[in-house]
């Protein structure tokens, strides 16, 4: 199912989400509704907080390529383990800001440990597109948008933009 894709600004965005104590076949339809929401939009991530539920879960994929399968992953209480010295700059953009996007410098490099649905504990080293990804979509699990890494007449700038999309759709 399809759902709603919270837009910035909402308080919902900015909380700090609580761990998923165990997973139960609710949370597993929630991971699924997540993926076809985010490949609906579309996006390469989706974090439950951006759906306006308080928990650790995230989804990504991040083929490109129409030629290749797609890699859906699904994880409850991520966490970035580790951290490459190198760094990288990309652009990055938003479900929950719509059309707007902004160079962003993170880790080039990240190694994550997450819970799959079936409850089992793994880790993976990601760089390239799919490590700014992971890291994007724990940082809304933590409260933070990648417009918190801009200065801050940009981030007021983006802000006011989604203030006044918000208002054009509640008319609509």
């Amino acid at each position: 199912m399809i759902r709603p894709i919270l837009i910035h600004p909402d308080p919902r965005l900015k909380k700090v989400c609580a761990p998923v104590p165990d997973l139960s076949d609710e949370l597993r339809e929630l991971a699924k509704d997540m993926l076809e929401t985010m490949y609906d939009a579309p996006g390469i991530g989706l974090a439950a907080p951006q759906l306006g539920v308080q928990k650790r879960l995230i989804v990504l994929d991040c083929v490109k390529d129409d030629d290749k399968p797609g890699r859906p992953l699904i994880m409850f209480n991520p966490e970035v383990l580790k951290v490459s010295d190198d760094r990288s700059v990309y652009e990055e953009g938003c479900l929950s800001i719509p059309d707007q996007f902004a160079d962003v410098e993170r880790p080039a490099a990240v190694k994550v440990g997450w819970i799959d649905q079936n409850g089992n504990p793994q880790e993976e080293e990601f760089d390239g597109l799919w490590s700014t990804c992971v890291q994007h979509e724990i940082d809304h699990l933590d409260g933070k948008l990648f417009i918190d890494y801009l200065k801050p007449l940009r981030r007021q700038m983006i802000t006011r933009k989604m203030v006044k999309l918000k208002r054009e759709r509640a008319r609509a």
